[in-house]
């Protein structure tokens, strides 16, 4: 019975990481903590969990690499690989540098890094890279321990599991040439992705739409919008107006403005200052006026930003970053209406308008990948830049080679960085990875439950009942498709977190080694190639690639495909059951 409650509760688990309203470090916690007050999990496993040697290599790798991803190597790479203008080789050259630093580095980071110069070039559509340029990031996370954090997450549960921890270049014997191929692929399927450029993108900022009320002292109110002259601004366009939650569209030119009115326009993002002509109009967000004498910045809300599932309304944001908000866009569609009402994903671009002060901000790298060379953070000069990538290469040789764990090698790195100031303790306080470590330690419980309870047996013995024709290849394909069906409808981590007990209980009941069941949870969990929802790095690139969910899907299905053949053909000659 106990196996079946806890069936029925990772199912309801299950369903609320769909549905995305609730953040999975909240769920994941709740659900541990439900477990260990129940008496499912002991609480030795439970508070061990928190120190759990690979989760506690994995934060230290993550606060690493706030150094690594602030060297100028990626910025310097970037502008020589859209010479020549050719889409296909572009992505080939592109997709190769990523995977090449995703294999070492973050792969957020070497995307953020790229981000900003493929959006703004004008060789080739942004439109035709970013996909690619994502992508690529997950094919180099596949080569090394280190690659993503899906990979030291799936060695923590090993490790956890009693069994030997995996190796630094254990996953490269397939991931190397599954990269490899899938680069290949991917260049020629890139001409499948949308052109999203038109004549006015070439030539200017993407376009938005652009929200500003009528204030009740305004002059604008009780006069038409005719004789407003508010249809003849250069580069705007009125399309429409919200009145007490009804949206009047088209816009007749005898229609008068009330006091209230909410105007909606169309325009190039650069002319939004023609707005600061008329008195008693307030740009929304821009309650101080001088901000729209500013710089018109493009931002991307970046998955560790507290933005993501609130609104504008919800937070102060004109002092949380000296900026105001005059447009938001999510994919292709340009979002309207109320924006201070609508709920902000990770992924959204916001047009802000910022001050003087902006970029002083500290948690501005924390919230957003800002979409402008002028803007970004300072990077490391060529001594610290030299310093911190050699002693990151150090410590991957020695811990590749066995002459030192990866844990002791991260850790004097990290002490380096903080003694030469090339990282500092109010750095690592903005960036900790709280939610990432909360979910790992968690999700290391309820697979303890899973395990303990008897429900991962119960749901490996379905496995062997289904797949008994077919033998433990049969199983093994299975456990992969489970997990790559689970990295698409949820994150990642959560999709390995919640497979792991199921292929190790499938693993000991056809009683061989575990080892390519673990590998195919490890492959699988990176295999998100269909939607943007479920990948951290998808999301970066889909507003400012102007995609739909269909423009990943048309690549993302034979990059799949050949992904998961590969995978699924070279992890049983690498590694035999």
């Amino acid at each position: 019975m106990t196996a079946y409650l806890v069936l029925g509760s990772i199912g309801l688990l299950l369903v609320l990481l769909i549905h995305g309203k609730i953040s999975p470090a909240i769920l994941f916690s709740t659900w541990a903590g439900a477990y260990y007050l129940f008496g499912l999990v002991p609480e030795k496993v439970y508070l061990s969990a928190f120190t759990n040697s690979a989760l506690a290599t994995l934060i230290l790798l993550m606060l690493v690499s706030l150094a690594l991803e602030r060297t100028p190597i990626l910025d310097k790479l970037s502008t020589m690989l859209f010479r020549g203008g050719k889409a296909v080789s572009a992505v080939f050259r592109l997709s190769l540098v990523a995977a090449v630093f995703s294999a070492f580095l973050n792969n957020t980071a070497v995307v953020g890094a790229f981000l900003g110069v493929v959006t703004k070039q004008r060789l080739i559509a942004p439109s035709k890279v970013l996909i690619p340029l994502s992508y690529a990031s997950l094919f180099g996370g596949i080569i090394t321990l280190v690659g993503t954090s899906t990979n030291l997450v799936v060695n923590s549960f090993t490790v956890s599991a009693g069994l030997p921890a995996l190796g630094m270049f254990q996953f490269a014997w397939v991931g190397l040439p599954t990269a490899l191929i899938c680069i290949l692929v991917l260049s020629l399927t890139s001409r499948l992705l949308p052109d999203n450029r038109t004549a006015d993108d070439i030539s200017s900022s993407q376009r938005y739409f652009l929200e500003a009320q009528v204030q009740q002292d305004s002059p604008l109110a009780g006069r038409t919008i005719e004789q407003n002259r508010l249809r003849r601004l250069d580069g705007l366009y009125l399309v429409e107006i919200l009145r007490e939650g009804r949206l009047i569209s088209p816009v007749n030119p005898e229609e008068v403005l009330l006091a209230g009115d909410v105007l909606i326009f169309s325009g190039e993002t650069e002319k939004v200052q023609a707005l600061k002509q008329f008195d008693g109009l307030a740009v929304f967000g821009t309650d101080v006026p001088e901000l729209l004498h500013s710089n018109l910045v493009e931002a991307v809300i970046s998955n560790e930003s507290e933005l993501a599932n609130r609104t504008l309304r919800d937070v102060d944001f004109r002092t949380m970053f000296d900026a105001g908000v005059v447009g938001i866009r999510r994919g292709d569609r340009q979002l309207r209406g109320q924006l201070g009402q609508i709920t902000l994903h990770v992924g959204d671009a916001l047009l802000l308008a910022v001050g003087p002060d902006f970029k002083q901000h500290r948690n501005i790298d924390r919230n957003f990948h800002v979409l402008d060379d002028t803007l970004q953070r300072p990077v490391l000069n060529t001594l610290q830049s030299t310093l911190a990538m050699s002693g990151f290469a150090v410590v991957i040789l020695l811990s590749a080679l066995e002459i030192a764990p990866l844990f002791s090698g991260l850790l004097v790195l990290l002490a380096a960085l903080l003694i030469t100031k090339i990282l500092t303790l109010s750095e690592l306080r903005r960036r900790f990875p709280f939610e990432l470590m909360i979910i790992i330690a968690s999700a290391l419980s309820v697979a303890h439950a899973l395990d303990a309870s008897g429900a991962a047996d119960l749901i490996a013995s379905v496995m062997r009942s289904a797949f008994d024709a077919y033998g433990v290849m049969g199983a093994f394909v299975g456990v992969y498709l489970i997990t790559m069906l689970l990295t698409e409808l949820i994150t990642n981590n959560a999709a390995a977190a919640l497979a792991f007990p199921i292929a190790l209980s499938t693993a000991k009941a056809f009683g061989v080694d575990p080892t390519p069941f673990i590998m195919a949870i490890a492959y699988g969990a990176s295999a998100c190639f269909l939607f943007p929802f479920g990948y951290q790095t998808h999301l970066m690139v889909y507003s400012p690639g102007r995609y739909r969910v269909k423009d990943f899907f048309r690549v993302g299905l034979p990059i799949a495909i050949v992904y998961s053949l590969c995978i699924l053909i070279l992890v049983p000659i690498v590694f035999p059951f």
